[in-house]
């Protein structure tokens, strides 16, 4: 064959046989782990926290919210968002130790959450343009003062269609990334209809910035099964495509698959099948009871080689 026929073949095998197709379409295991902290005022601390120095770690701040901090009934604040989380024990200096001290650990935050004094907390924008002025601007102040790395979308109410949600999040979490504040960012969907239509319609649009996908497992039913554990996952990854679904449990049980109930044997089935990306806990505040042990079994299953 001579030199010219070589290279035409050499190209033809690239086109169809390109060399990276099967590593990029290879599903992978990671040694993700994640926890929300902050939220319940319990005087939990980083440093509580058991920390396995074979894994990434990322802690995440639970909340910040665009509603007023002060007043007895707080109201939308359409994107200028205020610290919600337990700051006398998860602030600046506190973040800024437990980065220092654990090469791998690092910190976000996390928008919205279920409830903000005893109502609910909605996403609620003006207008897409003014939302995302407001919440680049009050966000980029917080991240910088607590010295964090990412954020987490958890809006669980809404105000506002699936798009202009899309629209203000991921205009959001593009603005921040080519900012240079953030370097992730997550979602923390959970199964239901109205939940999903949003961030479904943000992970369209606006997925390839999406770095994680923090799905709310235990939002399933109590007595969640194994088996029932993987088909919900294999569904959520479908939902998300091409997203690194978390497989998650709630610490005080009250939902979904529990670490007492085989979790970790889904887990492991999932990291057999290349699929566990990580594992994520809410919350550190309730772990604080049981001592952590379930953290500290999810690091070791997945500072195993991934």
């Amino acid at each position: 064959m001579d030199s010219s026929k070589l290279l035409i073949a050499l190209f033809v095998f690239q086109v169809f046989f390109p060399y990276h197709m099967s590593i990029q379409a290879a599903p992978e295991n990671s040694d993700l782990f994640r926890e929300y902290i902050g939220a319940e005022f319990n005087n939990v601390k980083f440093t509580d926290v058991p920390i396995d120095s074979n894994v990434e770690f990322h802690f995440i701040l639970s909340f910040a919210i665009d509603y007023d901090s002060t007043s007895g009934s707080p109201s939308p604040t359409n994107g200028k968002f205020n610290v919600f989380w337990d700051s006398d024990n998860l602030s600046p200096s506190q973040v800024s130790s437990i980065k220092s001290t654990h090469s791998n650990v690092k910190v976000a935050l996390s928008l919205g959450g279920d409830s903000v004094g005893d109502s609910y907390a909605y996403f609620d924008p003006s207008s897409v343009d003014s939302w995302v002025s407001n919440a680049v601007s009050s966000l980029t102040d917080i991240i910088q003062e607590y010295h964090l790395d990412g954020i987490d979308i958890d809006y669980e109410h809404f105000n506002a269609n699936p798009d202009t949600f899309a629209e203000c999040i991921g205009k959001l979490v593009k603005t921040l990334k080519n900012n240079g504040v953030i370097s992730f960012a997550s979602i923390a969907p959970f199964d239901d209809d109205d939940v999903q239509s949003h961030y479904k319609a943000l992970w369209q649009s606006y997925g390839d910035l999406i770095d994680y996908v923090n799905f709310q497992f235990y939002a399933y039913d109590q007595g969640t099964t194994v088996s029932q554990f993987i088909n919900y996952f294999n569904t959520q990854s479908s939902n998300y495509n091409g997203g690194k679904v978390l497989a998650s449990f709630i610490s005080d049980g009250s939902g979904g698959l529990t670490p007492e109930n085989g979790f970790f044997t889904a887990c492991s089935r999932l990291k057999s099948e290349n699929k566990l990306h990580g594992i994520f806990v809410w919350s550190a505040d309730d772990s604080k009871r049981n001592g952590f042990r379930y953290e500290k079994q999810s690091q070791a299953l997945l500072a195993i080689s991934h």
